[in-house]
């Protein structure tokens, strides 16, 4: 099973979508709620070399959804009324023996794309966990190595076009994305992508009174405001399949920006990381210190280090944030002997390195991150203090690196609105 953290990161989740579930105080009328069942069929991308066969993937999800059609809360009007809940879902993919299923829980939200033009295409996207029942084992399921823990993190992007509108229940299809992950906690953990198609009804369970909130269409404030932020974090991950240890990564970050119309925070920061694997392979020794960097060792702390600059956009959904960051690593020395310890190989019981490519220099520099935030005051309030706690999935490029815990403040500065019409 998955360690205890990433079980408590995963439940993390799910309090942002509580929060998106519960915010009736606010609406002149009762959302209108929708059940959405989805089926899905298509195909799992191989995660390496000899991946188990497969007869093709299929799934059933079910989707129980809230509009934000009569929601004063300005991140209902600026994410022109998206709908927002919980997806349940079962994942067969294709192959029982070595693939086995997955059974999913994600916060969901679908927003309106091309709203102009038509009001017929969605995009959809989830965040969430899925537990799999079967994992790579070295001995009885050795070659699927996409998957090594029980429990691991879920995302799906699909974009949908409804076929069919009308009460009780409006047909749509739709074409998208599902990754599996557990965050670099266990190795191996080449994650499964699977890309698929879909079917699905919505199913009118509670229709509000009017399906337009009257607040669109009358002149509203188009505010901006800065913000300062910092936050401490707790993750976890493995160095290699050899080092396979869960130990941890202690980050502390700064960064500054803007939040317009209360809804969009965009900003940039700086970040210090420090990885519990790299000071301990040092300190201990290791092979590849002692052969390739033994100047490591005359300052364990500081080469086990990482700094690095980030820039992140948020969607703030009143309590909840939803964020994503793209960062450059200015410092990381320790990840030359990462790569070569996992790129490394095994021959005539002698350890070669990994070789040095391109590509090394590129996951080298370029981190990113993305997760959800819960926060103790109501943003649409815009409270002058606030803090939260977040879940957030650490990675090098594309490639998982850790996952984390962390709690943090803001510090919001005074709005300068301007008046403007939606028209």
């Amino acid at each position: 099973m998955a360690s205890f953290p990433l079980r408590l990161l995963l439940l993390c989740l799910l309090f942002p979508s509580l929060g998106l579930w519960a915010q009736e105080g606010s609406n002149t009328h009762e959302p209108t709620l929708f059940l959405r069942p989805e089926i899905l069929v298509g195909y799992t991308h191989p995660a390496n070399k000899y991946f188990p066969k497969s007869t093709g993937q299929k799934g059933l999800f079910l989707s129980l959804l809230k509009s934000s059609s009569q929601s004063k809360s300005e991140w209902a009007r600026s994410l022109h009324q998206p709908k927002t809940g919980f997806s349940l879902g079962f994942i067969d993919f294709g192959n029982s023996k070595d693939l086995g299923y997955a059974f999913s829980l994600m916060p969901t939200m679908e927003l309106s794309l091309f709203q102009k033009k038509s009001d017929r295409w969605n995009a959809l996207y989830g965040y969430g966990g899925s537990y799999m029942n079967t994992v790579y084992d070295k001995e009885n399921n050795p070659n699927n190595r996409a998957i090594s823990t029980h429990l691991n993190w879920t995302f799906r992007s699909f974009i949908s076009y409804d076929l069919v509108k009308r009460s009780p229940a409006s047909w749509k299809i739709g074409i998208g994305y599902i990754h599996h992950s557990n965050g670099h906690t266990r190795l191996p953990n080449q994650g499964l992508n699977s890309y698929l198609l879909s079917l699905s009804a919505d199913l009118n369970l509670k229709k509000s009174e009017s399906d337009l909130n009257p607040l669109l269409s009358i002149g509203r404030q188009k505010e901006r405001q800065g913000f300062f932020s910092f936050s401490a974090s707790n993750g976890r991950n493995v160095l290699s399949e050899f080092f396979s240890e869960r130990k941890d990564v202690y980050t502390l970050s700064v960064s500054t920006g803007r939040i317009y119309n209360g809804t969009f925070k965009l900003g940039v920061g700086a970040y210090y990381r420090f990885y519990e694997h790299y000071y301990d392979y040092i300190e201990n020794g290791e092979a590849l210190v002692m052969s390739l960097a033994p100047y490591f060792q005359k300052n364990a702390f500081g080469y086990a280090s990482c700094l690095g600059f980030m820039a992140s956009g948020e969607v703030m959904l009143d309590h909840v944030g939803i964020e994503l960051g793209i960062g450059v690593n200015i410092y990381k020395p320790f990840y030359k002997l990462d790569w070569q310890l996992n790129e490394g190989f095994i021959y005539d019981e002698v350890f070669y390195p990994g070789e040095l490519t391109w590509y090394y220099e590129f996951k080298r520099s370029i981190s990113s991150r993305l997760g959800l935030k819960y926060y103790l005051l109501n943003n649409s309030r815009s409270p002058t203090n606030n803090f939260f706690i977040a879940a957030h999935l650490n990675a090098n490029l594309g490639q998982a690196d850790f996952s984390e815990l962390s709690f943090g403040y803001v510090r919001n500065f005074k709005k300068k609105p301007r008046i403007f019409s939606c028209s």
